[in-house]
């Protein structure tokens, strides 16, 4: 009676617990889902972000001229010879080809600024197109090259912020002294009125907030420092003041500045940038930029094209927009795929910097962590697991091996930069000498991860090819290593894949150096100064210009791309001579 008592008791405890301990695994569940989408979230976040900046740089935006190579410009001894064409005046081929375009432009500054829609470099590259066919000497060849990075940036969207408005007047410019006058039918001026008065009222506000912010300061300093800032709350202040003044004397008429949105009038052939916009709406004053626009009467194909970031926060000019905006008006910019992104080295212009060196150099340098760590860490761990004796000096082995797994990879580079380079006298930024930096810091995980797998292989394999006569060396090299293959590949490509992904060590022995020349894919690479694709994304997020951006994360992708591609590989060779037992 007492057993049948007890366990009905017992029973009803547990039936009490169940619905508990079944809610408690539900909440296991949610939880790790909820740990998975989070994770998977924040990689799609990450791949998201380094997509929209990284695309922009497969795309590059081209000027297409036709140039003339005058004889006597590109063959100057006449005899077509090598030395007689690298002395070629290719820079000056390239301006009269830009000058040909805008034949109005002829002051000195502003044809400085006019060839500054190009990098002067392309020179070379105009060059080069002549060595390798002589032929175009004195003909008139079709040359694309990359127009300014800054410029890329803006024909990509990417450096102002600007809208096109449309018009319903007619729209007639006359010459009023140096200056044009504008008129139109109806009043296209009048939103533009508003918005400039708006801008001007927020940025009086936004000085008074900093003069203000000034004299909080200067209330907390002494001596010097103090006097400093109050004098900047002071020039602060007038400058807002002035902004308020200018809003009240001239009755609605705006002056434009610099420092305010730009607006342009455009029609065919002419563009005109206003420096007034009248209190009606519907006149205005300006300068021409592009084209004759002196006498034009009743035109109705004209727009406003406004550029809301102003001139005085943007690296590009007005003029230089206008010209470039002119050229793709003519057909003369194209948009194409960035070749150069892949077949050029580094360059201080971002428009031809590329990623061919940074990945010549990983190649050479993985192909000698290939050569070094995966046979020494494979025999490595064959022989600690397979013939060493167990004794203190193994074990004191395996637990160094282990240690030097965790040990931080620039230590690899500080003894790489002692031992290589400083001992032995091995080039800096050299393949061979980060390749061997490399190798050592891999050599751990190749050899953990080789003797995981040996150890994965049952003994039953061991004992079954000695009974059969084989002695230790065949049966380990005949049946427990091709077993353990799909292990030790899998731990060696992803050992690999590590190290094609470190910067530290390789910084320490002078792979972040600037390398104008890719290396050449051979043994004499081995020993050309080179860098690596983590070092080249690291040396583009550097970079003073703002197209390095986008080729940084252009670099990223790459970088991905291969990483992806090891560790694909990995999973396919495990999969491939995989064994099941």
């Amino acid at each position: 009676m007492t057993d049948t008592s007890d366990t009905t008791s017992i029973r009803d405890a547990v039936s009490r617990q169940l619905p508990r301990r079944y809610r408690a695994e539900l909440r296991f569940r949610a939880a790790g889902l909820a740990a998975v989408a989070s994770a998977v979230g924040i990689l799609v976040i990450l791949l998201i972000s380094i997509l929209s900046q990284g695309l922009p740089a497969f795309t590059v935006n081209q000027l297409v001229l036709p140039v003339h190579l005058d004889r006597s410009m590109v063959d100057p001894e006449g005899d077509a010879s090598e030395a007689s064409l690298r002395r070629g005046a290719y820079s000056r081929v390239l301006q009269d080809a830009i000058r040909a375009e805008f034949p109005e432009v002829t002051a000195r500054r502003d044809l400085r600024n006019l060839f500054g829609l190009y990098t002067p470099l392309n020179a070379t590259r105009l060059m080069d197109a002549v060595l390798a066919d002589p032929s175009l000497v004195g003909e008139t060849y079709t040359f694309r090259m990359p127009i300014a990075d800054d410029l890329d940036l803006y024909l990509k969207g990417r450096l102002v912020e600007d809208r096109t408005l449309a018009t319903g007047g007619l729209l007639t410019i006359s010459a009023d002294g140096d200056a044009l006058a504008l008129n139109s039918s109806a009043p296209d001026f009048e939103s533009l009125v508003e918005d400039a008065m708006a801008t001007m009222r927020a940025e009086a506000t936004a000085l008074d907030a900093r003069a203000a912010r000034a004299r909080n300061l200067a209330a907390e300093l002494e001596g010097s420092d103090a006097e400093d800032a109050l004098y900047e709350a002071g020039r602060l202040s007038a400058q807002a003041q002035a902004l308020r003044e200018e809003l009240a004397e001239n009755d609605g008429r705006i002056e434009l500045n610099r420092d305010l949105p730009t607006i342009l009038v455009e029609l065919s052939g002419v563009a005109v940038r206003l420096t007034a916009l009248g209190a009606d709406g519907r006149t205005a004053s300006g300068e021409a930029m592009l084209g004759d626009a002196s006498d034009i009467s009743g035109a109705s194909d004209w727009t406003l094209y406004v550029i809301d970031t102003p001139e005085s926060r943007r690296r590009v000019s007005d003029q230089a927009i206008v010209w470039t905006r002119a050229l793709e008006a003519r057909g003369l910019v194209r948009t194409d795929f960035n070749t150069y992104l892949f077949t050029n080295a580094d360059s201080r212009e971002p428009e031809l910097a590329g990623v061919k060196g940074a990945l010549f150099g990983s190649i050479l340098t993985m192909l000698i962590v290939i050569c070094l760590s995966v046979p020494v860490g494979v025999f490595t761990a064959i022989y600690l697991e397979e013939y060493a004796p167990k004794n203190r000096l193994t074990d004191f082995i395996e637990v160094n091996i282990n240690n030097l797994a965790a040990v931080p990879s620039i230590v690899f580079g500080l003894l790489g930069l002692a031992v290589f380079i400083n001992a032995f006298g091995l080039p800096r930024s050299a393949p061979l000498v980060g390749g061997l930096v490399l190798s050592l810091m891999t050599l751990p995980t190749v050899i953990i991860a080789s003797r995981a797998a040996l150890k994965a292989v049952p003994q039953s394999i061991r004992q079954a090819a000695l009974a059969v006569g084989a002695s230790k060396t065949q049966s380990v090299f005949h049946h427990v290593l091709p077993l353990a293959a799909p292990g030790i590949l899998t731990g060696s490509i992803i050992g690999l894949a590590q190290a094609l992904g470190e910067t530290a060590p390789l910084l320490m022995i002078g792979m972040v150096a600037f390398i104008a020349d890719a290396p050449t894919l051979g043994l004499e690479g081995l020993t050309q100064p080179a860098t690596v694709m983590p070092v080249q994304v690291f040396l583009w997020s550097d970079g003073a210009e703002r197209a390095f951006e986008a080729r940084t994360a252009a670099a990223i992708l790459v970088l991905l791309a291969l990483m992806i591609g090891f560790n694909a590989l990995a999973i396919y060779l495990r999969r491939r001579f995989e064994r099941r037992w």
